[in-house]
Order: structure tokens, then sequence, then C-alpha cells
């Protein structure tokens, strides 16, 4: 009798839409009872990393550039993904300049900053003259710094620029093969006439000995100021040097391109990203058949998951301290801006999962709450909260986002 009482007690507590705590609304759509789990802890006075932006790369010379309507699908926090970083190639041709304006434009509108990479330097200034491989003339450092600073000047806005993009591997189309030490004798020698602050080595797989390396050189060091590599190959993992470590290229998986797993993948690699330390995730082509903008311009799933950070950890938030992994298959981080709070949460159990929080260092009253399922993407409702603690259902295979209010 008694396990028939609590099964019934059970039962009685999801069809009134009450969860086991604060009488908050359930999250899953599911008759089956959650499981409850360990405490995920947020303390808003322990501030870690800054946090620059979520965003991808638009590279016009390579493919088509955005249309206006994309733009805003792209950039919009309000309508669209809110993607706040946008990566952008430097043509080795200076005349291509000035067609890149139009999307940067736009993307600095809706507060994105702009970040650029070089795949190569002109042939004329490489001992191949070829735009593919080869290696830099010492001889025309202060040519190739004044390509660079021509094309910041020209767009304008430029946060960062990259010397190299992935200087350590072989490839078949525009590149430079580069040591870690000739980067940083560039970088030594020009680093402060590139129109921009330096962003470098940006290394195929956040290659450590690269880095390492790069940094040995003091004067090279002293002017770059971010660190930024591409995690292809390499689980994210923590890189202290003082500087900010941004993330500035990956693509998870191809093999399914709108596919609810492969954007799952995506959400935990964005958590893993942030739980290192990272300060900016970047994803390759924004508009692609495997990204977040389909080529039709449509949001695809993996862009509503990259838009649970992007809308609402916005560039200026911070990081701060979250149980990452309170239970197996549920990752948490949390964020801060002056008061408000936004908390991501992955649930990647196939079973709704009941997850409590407390908040310390902070006041909250209640929170906005957006969730992302494989059949719904963003809906919203919201719900209040008192003496900063709280439980919440997450949706089987979801990803929720929680703003404070």
């Amino acid at each position: 009798m008694k396990k028939n009482l609590i099964q019934i007690l059970a039962l009685g507590l999801l069809l009134t839409g009450c969860s086991k705590k604060g009488n908050q609304p359930l999250s899953g759509e599911d008759s089956n009872s959650p499981k409850e789990e360990a405490t995920a802890a947020i303390n808003a006075g322990t501030v870690q990393q800054n946090i620059r932006g979520f965003g991808g790369a638009n590279i016009r010379g390579w493919v088509a550039d955005l249309t206006t309507a994309q733009r805003t699908t792209a950039f919009s926090p309000s309508t669209g993904i809110g993607l706040s970083v946008l990566r952008v190639r430097v043509s080795p041709n200076s005349s291509d300049f000035s067609l890149e304006k139009p999307t940067i434009d736009a993307a600095k509108s809706f507060g994105a900053s702009v970040i650029a990479s070089a795949w190569t330097a002109p042939a004329s200034m490489k001992d191949n003259n070829n735009l593919v491989g080869g290696k830099l003339k010492t001889d025309s450092y202060a040519s190739y710094s004044a390509h660079l600073r021509n094309f910041c000047n020209t767009v304008g806005g430029v946060t960062a620029i990259s010397p190299i993009n992935e200087p350590n591997i072989d490839v078949t189309y525009e590149s430079m093969k580069l040591t870690a030490p000739e980067v940083a004798a560039f970088v030594a020698a020009e680093g402060s006439n590139c129109g921009a602050s330096i962003m470098a080595p940006e290394t195929f797989n956040m290659d450590k000995t690269y880095m390492d390396t790069y940094l040995s050189n003091a004067t090279a060091s002293s002017k770059t100021g971010y660190l930024c590599g591409h995690i292809y190959g390499k689980t994210p993992y923590t890189y202290s040097a003082g500087k900010e470590v941004w993330m500035t290229e990956h693509i998870y998986n191809t093999n399914d391109a709108n596919g609810w797993a492969d954007a799952m993948g995506i959400a935990k690699e964005i958590h893993d990203c942030m739980n290192v330390g990272y300060n900016m995730y970047v994803w390759w082509y924004i508009r692609r058949s495997y990204g977040p903008m389909d080529e039709s311009g449509n949001i695809t799933k993996r862009g509503y998951v990259m838009a649970h950070w992007a809308r609402y950890v916005r560039p200026g938030y911070s990081k701060i301290s979250c149980t990452a992994n309170p239970t197996s298959g549920v990752y948490v981080t949390a964020y801060k801006s002056g008061s408000k709070i936004v908390v991501v949460a992955i649930n990647q159990n196939s079973a709704i999962t009941y997850q409590p929080f407390t908040i310390s260092g902070a006041t909250v009253a209640g929170f906005n709450r957006y969730r992302t399922t494989s059949s719904a993407s963003l809906t919203a409702d919201s719900f209040t909260i008192a003496n900063g603690s709280f439980g919440i259902n997450l949706p089987a295979s979801s990803v929720t986002t929680l703003v404070s209010y």
C-alpha cells in the first residue's frame, strides 16, 4: 500500500505541473517520474573568465557572402542566433578588402566583435611565390604588416587579427607553413604595426608545445593580445599563460548535418570550452549545411543550440563558479553581468532529469527559461524561486538556458 501511495503522489505531481521543490513548473513533457540528482551549486561571488562571445566565420572569398536577411538571422540576439563574434578572411588581394564591409558592419550593428585571420601573405612576399605553402620572407615583414594594417583600416573596427591561420599543418589551399619561432619572429618585429591586436598562433589542434614555444619569445608574447587555436583533434584543456584563450575555429561532425545528436555534441563542446576557461568559441562557416544556418538561411538545430549561449551570454559577461557535472549526463555552466545570472544546462540523458540548484553571491527572484529539444526550439516560460534554491526538470536530451529577472 505504501508503494502504491508513493506512485499516486508522484503521478499527482506530474499532472499538476509542480516540481519537487518550490512549486516550480515541470520542464519535461514525459509521463515518467523524473530522477532527482545532486545539487548544482552556483556561486556568483567567484568570477572566472571574461566572455568575449560565440560566433562563426564568413569567408566571403570562398563562399557567397551572407545576404542582408542572413546577417540578421546570424547576429540578432532577439530574432536570430545572436552570434557575437564574426570571423573573416584577410584576402591576399587587397582589392577584395572593401567587399567584407557589408557583413562586418551588420555584425557590429548587432554588438558583435570582428576577428580576422590571414591564411597567407600575398605570393610576392613568400619564398615560393605561391599562395599555397611556403614561408613569409623575412625581408617582407614590413610589407606584410602593411598589408594586414590596410585590411583593418579598410574594413574598420577589427578587434584582433591573426597573421597566419593553422601554420602547423600542410594543406593544398591558401596557407603558409611556419614554425612557432618563425611566427614569433614576425610578431616580435611587426606585431605593433598590423592595425589591430594580435591573436596568435592559431594552431590546428590547440598545440600546446607550439604555443609554449611561440610564447617563449618574450617580445612576441608582449605583442600578442590573445592566444588562439582550433580544437580539431583535441579535447579542450586549460591553458594558463596570463592571456585570454580564444577557440577560433571548429567543425563538430558533418555526418548528420541537421541531426539532433550532433547538435547535442556541439552543446557539450561549448560547455567544455567554457569550463576549461576559454573566452571565445567560434564555429567554422556560419551558413553551411552543417552550420548554425543552412544554405537557405534557416536556423538549424546546431544554430538553436549555439543560441542558448550566444543570445543570452553576451560579450562582457563573466563565467562564474558552478558545479560543472552535478550528475551523470548533466553539464552546467553559469555566467553573470551585473546582477543578471544566466545558467546553461545540458541533459544528455534519455530521460527527464530533475536538477536541483543553489545560488549564492546574488539575489535572484526568478528566471525566464528557454529549452531546445529534438522537437522544439527555444520554447520559453518563466518561474520564480525563493531563498536561492530551486529545482527544475531538464527534458530528455535537451539544452536549457535560464536568464534571471
